[in-house]
C-alpha cells in the first residue's frame, strides 16, 4: 500500500484548527488502500504523531529503529505558511514526493490576496477596490478613504485565516486597524466594503474534472466573519445550500470553474464571494480550506451525498 502523510500544524496562528483539520482527513482516509502517517510540522520540531520515528527532513522519510519509510504522496492540511503560500509545495516538488492540491504557483499567487486580484481582474472578475501598504510605506489615511470610501476592510495582505482582519468605520481608527494586520503580514490590504451576502463555493477536480459542490451561505452575528465567528457556531449561520434562485447558484458556479482554471487550481478549493446586487464580488481563494467536521466543505460534500472518503481515495489517486 501506498504510504501517505497527512502534514498539518504550520506556523501561522491558525496552527490549531490546521491540527483540528489534519486528524479529521487522516481519520477520513481508507486504511484498506492507504497507509497514513501524520506529519505536525511546527516551527521548532516536526514530528509523526501516529508512529515512532524521527522526520528526515533531507528526504521526507521517516526513520524509526529497523527501517526507513519513504512517503508515497502528501495530503498538506497546513493554513497559512508554509502550506498555503507554496513554501511546503516547493519542498515535496524538491523532493519528489507528488501532494494533493495547487501547485506552488498557484498557491503563491493566491496566498497575496492583491496580487491575485490584479491577476483576476484580467479576466474581468468582479472585484471591490482595494490599497495596499507595505511596512516602511508612507500611510496617508485621507487618501485612503477617499480613494475607498468608508467603512472599509483592512486585512493582512498575505494570510490564509481571519487573523489581523478589521473593518474600520471612522478615519481614526484606520492606523490602529493597518498596524494590527501587520502583527499578521509584512503586507496590508485595504478594501472598499461591499454590502451584501457572504456566498462561498467548494470544488475539487476529480477524475480531471472540475466538480462543484452546493453553495454555502454565511450569515454572521459578528460585524463580519471574523475568526471568532468563523469558529463559534453560536456566532455564525451556516446555510447550506445557500437560499438563492437556482440561476444565480449555477452563475456562481460557473464563475468559480474559471476562477479555479485560470488560476491553476487543484484539489480541494474554496471560493468566497459577496453578492450584491445579484452580482458576485470576488473575496478570496482558499487553497487549503478548513477540513474539520464541522468545516464549510465537509458540510458541502455532506449536502451533495457524496462519500468523503471515496473522494479522497480518488484524489490521492
Amino acid at each position: 500500500m501506498k504510504n501517505i502523510a497527512v502534514i498539518y500544524g504550520g506556523y501561522s496562528s491558525e496552527y490549531q484548527i490546521s491540527m483540528q483539520s489534519g486528524k479529521y482527513v487522516a481519520s477520513i482516509i481508507d486504511k484498506d488502500k492507504f497507509n497514513v502517517f501524520e506529519i505536525l510540522m511546527l516551527q521548532e520540531k516536526w514530528t509523526c504523531e501516529n508512529h515512532d520515528g524521527e522526520i528526515d527532513k533531507s528526504d521526507f522519510s521517516i526513520v524509526t529503529k529497523d527501517k526507513k519509510i519513504k512517503i508515497d504522496k502528501a495530503l498538506i492540511l497546513i493554513h497559512g505558511t508554509p502550506g498555503e503560500n507554496g513554501i511546503l509545495q516547493a519542498y515535496l516538488e524538491m523532493q519528489n514526493i507528488p501532494y494533493v492540491g495547487s501547485d506552488v504557483l498557484a498557491s503563491s499567487l493566491t496566498f497575496n490576496k492583491f496580487y491575485c486580484n490584479t491577476y483576476l481582474r484580467n479576466y474581468q472578475t468582479l472585484i471591490a477596490k482595494s490599497v495596499i501598504i507595505r511596512q516602511g510605506d508612507e500611510i496617508n489615511t485621507n487618501k485612503i478613504i477617499e480613494k475607498l470610501s468608508l467603512p472599509i476592510f483592512v486585512k493582512p495582505n498575505a494570510g490564509g485565516s481571519s487573523f489581523g482582519i478589521s473593518k474600520v468605520k471612522k478615519e481614526e481608527e484606520l492606523l490602529k486597524a493597518i498596524n494590527h494586520a501587520f502583527t499578521e503580514s509584512d503586507e496590508v490590504i485595504i478594501e472598499e466594503f461591499i454590502k451584501g451576502r457572504e456566498i462561498t463555493c467548494g470544488l475539487a477536480k476529480i477524475d480531471g474534472k472540475i466538480q462543484t459542490f452546493p453553495l454555502c451561505e454565511i450569515i454572521s452575528k459578528n460585524e463580519f466573519f471574523d475568526y471568532q465567528a468563523k469558529y463559534n457556531s453560536d456566532l455564525n449561520q451556516e446555510i447550506v445550500p445557500a437560499p438563492i434562485s437556482e440561476t444565480l447558484s449555477d452563475e456562481c458556479k460557473q464563475i468559480s470553474v474559471e476562477i479555479y482554471k485560470n488560476l491553476n487550481c487543484s484539489g480541494i478549493v474554496r471560493i468566497d464571494y459577496i453578492l450584491s446586487n445579484n452580482k458576485f464580488y470576488f473575496l478570496e481563494v482558499n487553497t487549503i480550506p478548513g477540513m474539520t467536521a464541522e468545516s464549510l466543505v465537509p458540510k458541502m460534500i455532506k449536502h451533495a451525498k457524496i462519500n468523503i472518503t471515496d473522494l479522497y481515495t480518488k484524489l490521492l489517486k
